[in-house]
């Protein structure tokens, strides 16, 4: 079983999800299933197919996040230091062409919000940033076409 890498913030997360999921969601999805039942003839009941499927969705989503919590390796990034770029690592990069500043943590694919500042480890930018130092210059083939980077900040917080 191949374990993913998250921080501490991620996997709490995930927990939450999990929890209110199990113990809001599906309560009140059993309810409505319940509800439509009492309309009578299943074959023609829009409520209950539409119970049911909501019901699908959230076990699937379940069983999705009992199988991420169960593979977790959590990883505390306040331990971590270094001048090396790896998982955790907040990076401070200037775009060659723009000169546009932008810093990514580098977090586990379930925790990966680009707007919050973080990219997935999985990420091509991320896979292109692992093992660099400060001052190195990165060049990343993303789906928008290749850029070029300079590192000038790796930060652990």
């Amino acid at each position: 079983m191949e374990k993913v890498p998250m921080t501490q913030a991620g996997h709490t997360a995930l927990e939450a999800e999990l929890k209110r999921l199990q113990s809001v969601e599906r309560p009140r999805i059993v309810e409505a299933i319940a509800e439509a039942r009492s309309h009578g003839d299943l074959s023609e009941n829009a409520e209950y197919h539409a119970a049911k499927e909501a019901q699908s969705h959230n076990e699937g989503r379940i069983a999705e996040l009992e199988d991420q919590i169960a593979r977790a390796e959590i990883i505390d990034v306040s331990k971590l230091s270094g001048d090396t770029i790896k998982f955790g690592a907040t990076v401070t990069l200037i775009d060659e062409d723009t000169d546009k500043k932008a810093v990514w943590q580098i977090v586990g694919e379930s925790e990966a919000d680009a707007k919050k500042g973080r990219i997935s480890i999985t990420s091509p930018l991320a896979r292109a940033l692992i093992g660099k130092k400060k001052g190195a210059s990165v060049e990343v083939v993303a789906p928008g076409g290749a850029k070029a980077y300079e590192v000038t900040k790796v930060d652990w917080k």
